[in-house]
């Protein structure tokens, strides 16, 4: 897959290849950002923020994002825009440039983090753990439509996703691209 320019929304938290967000949009450059990706059936890449780094110059943006898809939306009580959104394949950001509104638009290029892969034996547990994490958050299992609890990947980018860890910790796993030193991690966490 070639470079594209697509639109950035950097956020606290993260979504990885097959998880699903649910999304309150209230800015005007995002209100349009959904509107052109919806009209145009393309998507958004979701970033994590750089708390190191300076909005005036695009440092704020980490790396490794994920480009994802409007699966539904909606308006919210509070009359906001709520879309639900699907990760569909990370990607490696670029070249971030500055619309009129404050939108950043990014030079993307498709990027498979995980290099080293997990046998579905190799969970320990781990999966496990995550059952239990969506049997106590319903409004998280909610947003599946299947829950691949035998798929380590999936498994591995929940756990990605869910951790109230620092996004440079989740940028290190990412840019390592080996399964096992994340799992190793949640071994520690969970000890």
């Amino acid at each position: 897959m070639a470079i594209m320019k697509i639109p950035l929304f950097p956020l606290s938290s993260h979504l990885m290849p097959q998880g699903r967000m649910a999304l309150r949009i209230f800015e005007p450059r995002y209100i349009r950002m959904v509107k052109q990706v919806c009209e145009a059936n393309s998507g958004f890449v979701i970033c994590m923020i750089n708390t190191n780094g300076e909005s005036s110059t695009n440092t704020h943006i980490h790396p490794i994002g994920t480009f994802c898809k409007v699966i539904d939306f909606d308006i919210l009580d509070d009359g906001l825009l709520g879309v639900t959104v699907q990760g569909e394949y990370c990607v490696l950001v670029k070249h971030i440039h500055t619309e009129f509104d404050g939108l950043r638009v990014g030079e993307c290029e498709p990027n498979d983090v995980w290099k080293k892969h997990l046998p579905s034996s190799g969970l320990a547990g781990v999966d496990e753990k995550l059952e239990e994490v969506f049997s106590h958050y319903p409004e998280v299992s909610s947003l599946y439509d299947e829950l691949k609890f035998d798929d380590p990947e999936w498994v591995i980018n929940r756990w990605l996703e869910l951790l109230p860890v620092a996004a440079e910790q989740k940028q290190y796993f990412l840019k390592t691209g080996d399964t096992q030193k994340v799992l190793h991690y949640l071994f520690q966490l969970m000890e």
